[in-house]
């Protein structure tokens, strides 16, 4: 059953520097008060990476703002791909990104907000399916297997009355109309999951490896997840992915996994996430997961997306640590997995991955 949900579009413009401003220090996961029980904490945040969890973002700055009236948080919702490259080079005080720097990347290091020899924390927090997204009219849902998902998308199935099609949606009238497949067009943290799940399950027919650049021509593209959900919602027999909380009243796809079909679901992305390990060889305050995208556990949903959000072990400024340490706790507390569910239809992380979150979180300064 597809759970409700709604995004609002983040619209928040950032200068290209950081603003720096002092911050009260605080003792890991609490706000120093003033006599009146107010936050003392001031300073600017800015943030940027990942449009997926725009939704998230704008709900997380609205209410820590709230309690700390003293502390200004812009996130710029630019793709996961700038935003790496705007934390690498100091363009902000943590990214939000939907996948995690990778080994390659963090080896290579030079962070600008970190201190020298500092690696940086990377916390699994926003947890969501990746909706695969359809406009047909009087259709509100599909059945698909993995291959038929991964040939729409390589451009092998051109027709919405396909046999492959067909074959999963016995008594469904599907029209004569041809497929328009919509990817984005800028570098995007949700198309490397998505073509990750589809070079996992489906390698004979998708064979070019996980990207997050488009790897062929084909079909539309558009910047972004909103611009993603304008081509497919405006289109006719378009099909598009895109993170779960914008899909809307757009139709979606319900996957085939073992011998069900599953429909995605916060648990379904949940169960995903903690059916899968952790990459090997990093240490404990880096918490990247790799996905088992082609688990047949029973109510898994596979196309998900895990953004990341990212900052320094130790800062160069260790007043604006302070300050990314204390909004971090914030969102993985239990009320801030709350706010995101309620508001973006995210999956709230178990109390298993929290403790290891809240962990990592107490070696930042």
């Amino acid at each position: 059953m597809n759970f409700t949900r709604f995004g609002r579009t983040a619209a928040i413009a950032i200068a290209g520097t950081i603003l720096l401003s002092s911050c009260a220090a605080n003792e890991p996961g609490t706000t120093p008060t003033d006599s009146d029980g107010a936050s003392e904490l001031t300073g600017t945040l800015v943030g940027a990476g990942s449009s997926a969890v725009g939704a998230a973002q704008e709900t997380w700055i609205a209410e820590y703002q709230t309690a700390n009236e003293g502390v200004t948080i812009n996130y710029d919702p630019s793709g996961s791909g700038a935003g790496r490259e705007t934390f690498l080079a100091g363009g902000s005080d943590f990214a939000g990104t939907d996948r995690a720097f990778n080994d390659e990347e963090v080896a290579a290091g030079g962070f600008a907000a970190c201190a020298p020899d500092s690696g940086i924390v990377q916390l699994p927090l926003y947890v969501s399916p990746i909706a695969v997204i359809f406009s047909l009219d009087g259709i509100e849902s599909l059945n698909m297997d993995p291959a038929t998902i991964a040939g729409i998308f390589a451009g092998e199935i051109t027709s919405w009355d396909a046999p492959e099609i067909a074959a999963t949606n016995e008594g469904v009238e599907l029209p004569a109309t041809n497929i328009t497949p919509v990817h984005r067009s800028d570098d995007s943290g949700t198309t490397e999951n998505f073509t990750d799940y589809l070079a996992a399950t489906s390698p004979d027919v998708w064979t070019f490896e996980a990207d997050g650049v488009w790897p062929i021509e084909s079909g539309e593209a558009a910047q972004g997840t909103s611009g993603v959900v304008d081509a497919v919602t405006n289109g006719v027999g378009t099909i598009g992915y895109a993170d779960a909380s914008r899909a809307g009243e757009l139709g979606t796809v319900a996957v085939q996994v073992g011998d069900e079909f599953v429909e995605y679901s916060p648990e379904a992305a949940a169960a995903i996430v903690d059916a899968s390990p952790f990459i090997e060889g990093r240490p404990d305050f880096d918490l990247s997961i790799e996905l088992d995208r082609t688990s047949d556990a029973e109510g898994v949903y596979p196309i998900v997306l895990v953004a990341y959000l990212v900052g320094c072990e130790t800062y160069v400024d260790s007043e604006q640590g302070a300050l990314v340490k204390d909004y971090f706790t914030y969102m993985a507390s239990p009320e801030g997995q709350g706010v995101s569910a309620a508001d973006a239809g995210s999956a709230p992380i178990s109390d298993t991955l929290f403790e290891k979150v809240t962990a990592a979180i107490g070696v930042m300064s």
